[in-house]
């Protein structure tokens, strides 16, 4: 009796150890990069090689080495003693910003929002990320459930993805009509002029990164204990459409990228250079009120650039 207790304590043990486990189901991925096939098993905790050597340089990032950590928290403090005092400028003001922060999954859009944001006064800096749409949004305007977020006077709200699902996740993974994807591109530059005619500082950040970077990174959430839960089986089939989601960037981006709202691209291999490079741009463009350009410094031209062009 104690025998089949404790078997049965056992079983139960195991199926709470595995239902634990983040459920990817495919879990090898078959991928093309730079002309090389590769087989890559992301359940494997071991990172291959050729991942852990490649991460860094993949799509032609400039450094051979991230930048230092007591530099990045010595300048980065700095910045963000300004993003406080714009803060204040913005109420005292009652400026709107809205900024935008699409790109690849795990390019770091999660925690450069919260760099930015990470000493602002929460009561006047939200950020927006929306789930699926429910059965009554899908039946509305299609900006629609986005403008229902934008900021009142003195706000400043950054947006975890945006309108722009229907530029990139939708269309490749086929949660859009190509009428409906199509459509989206002939709308948005107009859409995007009433933000800016309103008098809403825009910003739209396109953080890009290399494909074996996106593998590392999908590598390490897969094997953490406190980030596991941001890996799904939509990464999977993302990593292996690469492809597919530079076409409709591309096509996004030279369709959507305006005089009056252009994307702004920032390579983003290296998250601290990432997170410095877009506060910089922020910081850089407000004409907040004791704004210290020394203190703010020089943007750097390696990480940082505007629209198509940058990418290539």
């Amino acid at each position: 009796m104690a025998s089949c207790q404790l078997r049965e304590t056992v079983l139960a043990k195991k199926s709470k150890e595995k239902s634990d486990q983040p459920s990817v189901g495919k879990t090898t991925l078959k991928l093309k990069i730079d002309g090389k096939k590769r087989s890559f098993n992301i359940d494997d905790a071991k990172l291959p090689d050729w991942i852990d050597d490649g991460a860094l340089a993949s799509g032609d990032f400039p450094y051979t080495d991230k930048m230092n950590r007591d530099e990045y928290e010595k300048t980065l403090e700095q910045l963000q003693i300004e993003l406080v005092k714009m803060q204040s400028w913005l109420q005292e003001t009652g400026g709107r910003v809205i900024s935008v922060f699409e790109g690849r999954d795990a390019a770091g859009k999660g925690g450069t929002i919260f760099t930015l944001r990470q000493y602002m006064n929460p009561r006047n800096a939200r950020n927006v990320a929306l789930p699926k749409p429910t059965e009554t949004e899908s039946g509305q305007w299609y900006f629609q459930r986005y403008v229902s977020h934008f900021p009142t006077k003195g706000e400043f709200v950054t947006f975890d993805r945006s309108w722009y699902n229907r530029g990139g996740v939708e269309p490749v993974m086929g949660f859009c009509t190509p009428e409906q994807h199509e459509s989206f591109l002939e709308e948005t530059p107009g859409f995007e002029r009433m933000i800016v005619a309103d008098g809403i500082f825009f910003f739209k950040f396109w953080l890009n990164i290399g494909q074996i970077m996106q593998l590392k990174r999908f590598h390490d959430r897969r094997h953490s204990p406190l980030k596991n839960w941001k890996f799904s089986p939509m990464d999977i089939a993302g990593a292996e459409k690469w492809d597919d989601y530079t076409d409709a960037r591309n096509e996004m981006m030279a369709r959507t990228h305006t005089a009056h709202a252009p994307w702004t691209v920032v390579r983003s291999n290296d998250k601290r250079r990432a997170r410095i490079a877009v506060i910089r741009r922020v910081l850089l463009s407000l004409p907040y009120k004791d704004r210290d350009v020394g203190v703010i410094g020089n943007e750097d031209a390696l990480i940082i650039g505007s629209g198509p062009g940058f990418l290539e």
